[in-house]
């Protein structure tokens, strides 16, 4: 088979893994080297001034020992199969560099023999373009879970960013579509990352460490099995807070070819996804706990509004919010106030008490934001739950690419 053909069926055979959408790396090229890595992001990522870049994203083989249900490159898929060398792949990388397709390299595999065996692959195509070829630009590398300490180390020292997908919120769910995965199996090879950072601490650039400066992420298959979304997004919080990841990715199952009849007939609404990664940026970023998103009643997260609103909604106690007295972590509750805006409305008023206008200069959307505050202009009317829902939970419309990388710019969650 020609490098063209294992180009298109290795790069069609890892679109499924979307753990790779930022980098957050800041690796400057050196001297004789070749590019470097944004530091605004990879893969089809915006970065802060508005750049979209890119990255090889393919697998070193489809070929795969195992049999997860959910996989298309199952052993048990009739799937065409293609199988890279090192070389190959460092060359493909080179290439598309110089012709300016790329930036950087994701690269996944299926198992291949042993974990360990497939690790080394992978390592090795790492190795071989920072060491040999002193290549800069950003390197992701998809760890293979299992993998001894000492390789997940190798891969940490030269790829920018090293993943472990947990695949399932549960054990039990793991069982049932992937038995030859355990969580404690993928959650020590987290640990290992995450202690080999601490070990080679802080880089030569201000705030990145030596080891894997992009830290490491993992990914959920969403709506493969009837888990919540309480019981997601419980996963999701134990996993930043014990293994410090930077980002838990969502992926929103959808049906493949001669599917096991474990598995759903109909892919998961993708409005879904976009929901959890709401929540997600709530926790992180809102001052939100995992438990106040979601009711012992309503496990999953409703379709028809964002979950802030969701919130405010259960909670019309907590309303109207004096956006000139008021704390920051109350103003990060309104719904339609970002962090930025929260941030410029704390430093205009030391000098002024805003009103409805100043709040529509900071594109606020007050269609929304007004029925929940106190401006120097403005109060609300009673909170009456049938003003609120009607104009503002319109049907749910998957966001383009576009669409939602505003969204993330300005905030507006």
């Amino acid at each position: 088979m020609d490098l063209s053909a294992k180009l298109h069926i290795l790069a069609d055979a890892a679109k499924y893994d979307a753990s790779c959408a930022s980098s957050e790396s800041r690796r400057t090229r050196v001297a004789g080297g070749l590019g470097n890595a944004a530091a605004g992001g990879i893969c089809h990522s915006f970065t802060p001034d508005g750049r979209c870049v890119s990255l090889l994203k393919v697998l070193l083989t489809n070929y795969c020992i195992y049999d997860c249900a959910y996989c298309v490159n199952r052993i048990s898929s009739d799937v065409p199969r293609a199988r890279f060398t090192v070389a190959e792949v460092v060359e493909l990388t080179f290439e598309f560099y110089r012709r300016n397709y790329i930036e950087g390299l994701f690269l996944s595999s299926g198992i291949i023999q042993t974990v360990d065996y497939t690790m080394e692959q992978l390592v090795e195509v790492a190795r071989q373009l920072r060491v040999d070829h002193k290549f800069c630009g950003y390197i992701h590398l998809k760890g293979a879970p299992g993998a001894s300490r000492e390789l997940l180390v190798e891969a940490g020292k030269y790829a920018d960013r090293v993943s472990v997908n947990i695949e399932m919120s549960s054990q039990s769910d793991l069982d049932r579509l992937a038995p030859a995965k355990q969580h404690h199996q993928i959650e020590q090879s987290m640990s290992h990352l995450r202690n080999a950072v601490h070990e080679f601490g802080p880089g030569p650039t201000p705030g990145q460490p030596k080891f894997a400066p992009a830290g490491q992420t993992t990914q959920m298959v969403i709506g493969a099995t009837p888990a919540s979304d309480a019981e997601i997004l419980g996963k999701a919080s134990d996993l930043y807070r014990n293994y410090e990841l930077r980002r838990v990715y969502f992926s929103a199952f959808c049906p493949i070819p001669d599917a096991d009849s474990e598995l759903p007939l109909k892919p998961a609404p993708l409005v879904r996804e976009h929901r959890l990664y709401q929540a997600d940026w709530l926790v992180r970023f809102y001052g939100f706990n995992v438990q106040e998103l979601t009711t012992p009643e309503e496990q999953d997260l409703p379709l028809n509004m964002d979950p802030k609103l969701a919130w405010a909604l259960r909670h019309r106690e907590f309303f109207p919010v004096d956006v000139n007295q008021a704390s920051r972590e109350a103003l990060l509750r309104i719904p339609g106030f970002g962090v930025r805006a929260v941030d410029r409305i704390l430093r205009i008023r030391r000098h002024h008490r805003l009103s409805e206008s100043d709040l529509g200069k900071l594109h606020i959307p007050l269609a929304r934001a007004r029925h929940f505050v106190v401006t120097a202009d403005s109060r609300p009317a009673r909170l009456d739950p049938e003003i609120l829902t009607a104009p503002m939970a319109p049907k749910p419309v998957q966001l383009t690419l576009f669409h939602a990388a505003q969204q993330a710019l300005t905030g507006e969650l």
